[in-house]
């Protein structure tokens, strides 16, 4: 693709950001925040969100289901968590998270970076269930923010 598409979405959450961050970290429960994830498994003996760590992540959109590779590239607790994904030998995406301390809390902003070829363009609807993977990211990124900070807020 010659132009990335990025967007970003952030929202104010009334919890610290080691909570924050610490919730988006664990792969594993991001189930519990993403409408389309469904779970994650830690590869080749990860155990935890670490720069260079892998673990493979199932999707679902309808019934549509579909995983992919992901490799962390930062961790840094409290601050920023991001990693790239990758479905075979192609690139799909980078996802970040980043927590900044403001009034009343934290704001997270969760930015995704398109990072398919035209090959994954054409094929994805057939894959995930939409052609418009930007403008549904931007629906299920700010349900994801929601759930974090409905998690979040009501632990205290």
């Amino acid at each position: 693709m010659a132009d990335e598409v990025e967007i970003n979405v952030e929202r104010v959450i009334a919890a610290p950001p080691d909570v924050l961050y610490a919730r988006v970290s664990d792969v594993v429960r991001m189930r519990d925040l993403s409408p389309e994830n469904v779970g994650a498994t830690w590869l080749r003996g990860a155990t935890g969100p670490a720069v260079g760590a892998r673990f493979k992540g199932e999707n679902r959109n309808g019934k549509k289901k579909w995983s992919t590779v992901a490799t962390i590239t930062e961790a840094e607790p409290g601050r920023h968590f991001a990693f790239e994904v990758a479905a075979g030998p192609f690139k799909v995406a980078r996802w970040s998270y980043r927590f900044e301390p403001v009034d009343g809390g934290c704001r997270v902003t969760e930015t995704w970076i398109d990072r398919r070829g035209w090959v994954a363009h054409t094929m994805a609807k057939r894959v995930s269930g939409t052609a418009d993977r930007a403008g549904r990211n931007r629906e299920t990124m700010t349900a994801t923010l929601e759930r974090l900070a409905a998690l979040s807020e009501a632990a205290g």
